[in-house]
């Protein structure tokens, strides 16, 4: 087994874009926790369906896993070392809000067997933060990293985000150079999304904000990718990138497709071969279904083409890209593999793809398309 996954679903506020499971009932959190720590019990006999080694990583995320109390958090990782063998030297990251981040917070942290911080910043202008509906400010944003940092926590990663209405290029430009300025050795960058349901996509609908012209997203695009190299961060993933030896070793699970296993209420869980499974994304379903034996989760055997179009989607997201030599061990007498291989040449031809070393990757172009490329490929 690869990685563990643990949801959190409390916030204090919901943010204008979220369209994450998650809630503000923060008064219940214990009997939440309560209900994790059964759910572990509970599936106890399922861990060999998600393979039997160490356990390499584990995620805290949610939702703002530092809502919770300190003695949650630790009752939740006393758990997950109870249940499962956890490597040595595993990756253990806990997501947190910049206001979060104080005296209380670092006193709690400290017991914890956390290694790597993701912290949800998004911008550090005052403005867009109050668009978004943050609680934080630029200011406390920055002190939240600092303060990590002198308490040793040198694996920071934190999300910021492009494609702002009324965003220009140069205040895209300012966001990154404080990033780097504060010696982040991972950044998780985004162009804002419009997701169904959510409030920011309400009041696109409502004509009461425009988004940017996509030219202006994509020129935002270019200079993050340009400005990351000259900064020394590697581009290892479409909206992911990092310093010398500080990749996401938990988002590389989804990636390259090694099992996952999730707890928690809208926590998905992967055995790494064709089963999915994913928990409901309501408080009270998953806590009455975990507590009473009644169903609070689904599975899917994945066809052999969903595993086949994922496959092509996940490690095209890479730098790595599709190890061709792989490609044709498990392809090779498939009728996919005619498909990919038309595809193959179309998009080299077009400047999109391009070989290096036997693997099969996007160009600086075709990240720009990327969704289009990948969907060609895939089998209907």
């Amino acid at each position: 087994m690869a990685g563990v996954y643990v949801h959190i679903p409390f916030c204090a506020s919901r943010c204008l874009y979220c369209d994450f499971f998650s809630t503000t009932a923060l008064e219940r959190r214990k009997e939440y926790v309560d209900a994790l720590l059964k759910e572990m019990e509970l599936r106890k006999g399922d861990k060999t369906d998600y393979g039997t080694g160490e356990v390499e990583t584990i995620y805290i995320g949610g939702g703002t896993p530092s809502q919770l109390r300190a003695e949650e958090l630790g009752r939740i990782f006393d758990a997950v070392y109870a249940n499962f063998r956890v490597s040595e030297n595993a990756e253990v990251t806990i997501e947190c809000n910049p206001e979060d981040v104080d005296k209380c917070f670092l006193d709690g942290l400290r017991k914890l067997p956390v290694n790597r911080v993701s912290m949800g910043i998004q911008s550090f202008d005052d403005e867009r933060l109050r668009f978004l509906c943050r609680r934080h400010n630029s200011e406390k944003a920055i002190n939240a990293v600092h303060i990590l940092q002198d308490e040793g926590y040198e694996n920071i990663s934190i999300d910021l985000m492009f494609g702002f209405p009324g965003e220009r290029i140069t205040d895209w430009e300012q966001d990154l150079r404080t990033a780097v300025q504060l010696g982040i050795p991972h950044l998780s960058a985004y162009s804002l999304m419009y997701e169904e349901g959510t409030r920011l996509t309400k009041l696109r609908d409502a004509g009461k904000i425009i988004p940017i012209a996509d030219e202006e997203s994509l020129a935002m695009y270019t200079l993050l990718l340009t400005y990351s190299e000259k900064c020394g961060y590697e581009h290892y993933e479409i909206s992911n990138f990092s310093k010398a030896g500080y990749t996401s070793r938990h988002n590389n699970c989804y990636w390259t497709g090694v099992p996952y296993i999730g707890f928690g209420a809208g926590a998905h869980s992967y055995d790494g071969k064709q089963l999915r499974r994913w928990n409901v994304s309501s408080l009270d379903s998953y806590m009455k279904g975990v507590n009473n034996g009644e169903s609070y989760f689904e599975n899917e055997m994945l066809s052999e083409r969903d595993i086949y179009n994922e496959y092509i989607m996940t490690r095209l997201r890479t730098r790595i890209g599709i190890d061709l030599g792989e490609f044709e061990c498990i392809y090779g007498e498939d009728e996919a593999n005619a498909l990919f291989k038309e595809m193959m040449e179309r998009h080299i031809s077009l400047g999109n793809l391009t070989t290096c070393d036997g693997h099969l990757r996007l160009t600086r172009k075709g990240l720009f398309i990327s969704d289009s490329v990948m969907s060609d490929f895939f089998v209907v």
